[in-house]
């Protein structure tokens, strides 16, 4: 879906006028250390100006931290703040008895497909709801997001934020801005049904944002003055051969569900690029956008349960991994940027 271009120096890239982008953060649990990554590397160019980010779950939590980190200290400050937010979720996780089996640590795997507790966790979770097996509702997430993001000062953050989560009663996105933001409103956009009870804001119940939106790509659209959009992508799009294991099966079908959003409101934005009036404000914008995308095949070798993995050495893994991708994007597509979208959207509407 893309094109390579020539390799430019690097150096006289840097000296570039700012350029203003936007990113769409996909969720994904622990794999959104990956985007961790990826925004550790941008934010060391100094002629890439980000104006906005939309994110679901990780993603989310992901521009929250970064916001509020570049609100207090620039882009120095954005990299402390995702590197001690990570940090602490790993930290959290120690005392959890969600861990890898031994049988995983021998097999070189991030995985907890051999872990009892994950198994039974797994199975329990199709039998009883979590009103049944966390009726405190317990959630270290809450008090970690409280203790990471000045909530004060990111609603006043230069970088705007879109937070997306799904209404459990009518199913449509709703999406939280800098202002609104709270510890609750990004642990909604991150909430799991089978694993967390639904989060209550205004008197409404959400769920996890992936089920309406994984991220929500319009609001970059339509409040931002960049015309630059990246999209960081966890959830692979495409899995060769057909799942055959229950896991597998279970594994793919997540993939699908969570893609699925994203995809449409691709083909929607292609199709409204073919149709916008340049002439008029709103047309204009469609028509201005220009996408691009930073994925991994890395991603492929992972399946469910390393979501669940929050080892620091993991962590490091991904966010590395999410640092040389995000290198390679430069590389090949940071002269793209400005200029032209390096992601074919109508290749979208010939796959209908």
């Amino acid at each position: 879906m893309s094109t390579a271009k020539p390799v430019s120096n690097a150096h006289s890239r840097r000296d570039r006028e700012p350029l203003a982008v936007d990113l769409a953060l996909q969720g994904g649990g622990a794999h959104g250390a990956f985007a961790w990554g990826v925004l550790d590397r941008l934010l060391r160019e100094p002629w890439l100006r980000i104006e906005a980010i939309s994110g679901t779950s990780a993603g989310a939590m992901n521009a929250a931290v970064m916001s509020d980190g570049y609100a207090a200290d620039g882009a120095a400050g954005a990299q402390a703040a995702l590197e001690g937010f990570w940090r602490r979720v790993s930290e959290a996780a120690r005392l959890s008895p969600l861990q890898r089996s031994p049988v995983d640590i021998l097999m070189g795997q991030w995985t907890m497909d051999h872990s009892p507790f994950f198994l039974g966790m797994d199975m329990a979770s199709r039998l009883f709801s979590p009103y049944d097996l966390n009726p405190l509702d317990i959630n270290p997430l809450r008090d970690i997001l409280a203790d990471c993001i000045d909530f004060s000062r990111l609603a006043a953050s230069p970088i705007k934020v879109f937070a997306t989560a799904t209404n459990v009663r009518t199913g449509r996105p709703r999406i939280f801005r800098n202002a609104e933001l709270t510890p609750d409103a990004l642990l909604a956009s991150a909430c799991l049904p089978m694993m967390f009870r639904a989060i209550e804001i205004d008197g409404e119940a959400y769920w996890d944002g992936g089920f309406s939106g994984n991220p929500t790509i319009s609001p970059l659209v339509r409040e931002s003055d960049a015309h630059d959009t990246i999209l960081v992508q966890i959830n692979p799009v495409e899995r060769p051969g057909t799942p055959k294991t229950a896991r597998d099966i279970l594994n793919r079908e997540n993939e699908i569900a969570f893609n699925a959003p994203l995809l449409k409101e691709l083909r929607m934005i292609a199709l409204l690029r073919r149709v916008a009036n340049a002439g008029d404000c709103e047309g204009a914008r469609w028509a201005a956008m220009r996408l691009h995308r930073i994925s991994s095949p890395a991603m492929l070798e992972l399946g469910y349960s390393s979501k669940l993995n929050a080892e620091w050495a993991f962590l490091l893994t991904l966010r590395d991994e999410g640092r040389r991708r995000a290198q390679a994007f430069l590389s090949e597509h940071g002269d793209d940027l400005g200029q032209r979208a390096s992601i074919d959207l109508d290749t979208l509407l010939e796959e209908v």
